[in-house]
């Protein structure tokens, strides 16, 4: 007699058409990926999956504070075919896995399943994309989406330097660097300053790390 598995527990959120299987148990499924937040925390599913849509990247953020308040959940992000940053963005942010949007349903509940397995899993494309980024001579930055003007801006403000101190070193208007500080946050998916800080000085901006 074969030996039936446990269903994986999962919220979508964001998602407009969740796979059915009996491998799955759809615990809440809602249509906006900013109340994910709300149903991990209330009923700490296996599984939370939900898309990243550029440009806005709420689902970035929702991937980090749930990584963070609720670490038994893995995270799934779903993201745009062939947006290789957006991988690297993801996985900073805490995700588990990462797919394109375009992936079929029998990919879909094989990632859930992986994922909370505790594996770390990627679609064929991401991964391919992700070694192209490791690979390169580049490093990778801790913030992969922003700009070389971005990620000065975010260097000298973790450094601890004031808008009108960034302006001047870099010979910029205070109000191009304010700007460039209000794009820095909606790419780093937090309009929190402070957090935003935090996270920039964890990953050795600044001289605070």
């Amino acid at each position: 007699m074969p030996i039936r598995t446990q269903a994986v527990s999962v919220v979508f959120a964001g998602v407009p058409e969740p796979p059915v299987s009996p491998e799955l148990e759809v615990v809440a499924h809602t249509p906006d990926e900013r109340e994910a937040v709300w149903h991990a925390t209330a009923l700490r599913p296996d599984v939370l999956v939900l898309p990243v849509h550029p440009p806005a990247l709420d689902g970035l953020a929702v991937t980090r504070e749930v990584a963070s308040r609720v670490p038994g959940t893995a995270v799934l992000v779903l993201t745009p075919p062939g947006d290789g940053e957006l991988v690297v963005a993801a996985m900073l942010a805490g995700a588990r896995g990462v797919l394109s949007r375009s992936a079929g349903h029998d990919d879909l509940v094989r990632f859930i399943r992986g994922v909370a397995a505790g594996a770390v899993v990627f679609g064929e494309r991401a991964a391919d994309r992700l070694y192209g980024l490791l690979a390169a001579s580049q490093p990778m930055r801790a913030f992969p989406r922003l700009t070389s003007r971005e990620h000065e801006v975010l260097g000298l403000l973790a450094d601890g330097l004031e808008i009108p101190a960034v302006a001047r070193r870099l010979g910029l208007a205070p109000k191009t660097v304010r700007n460039v500080v209000s794009a820095i946050h909606a790419k780093a998916g937090t309009d929190d300053r402070e957090v935003l800080l935090a996270q920039a000085r964890n990953a050795g901006l600044g001289h605070h790390s």
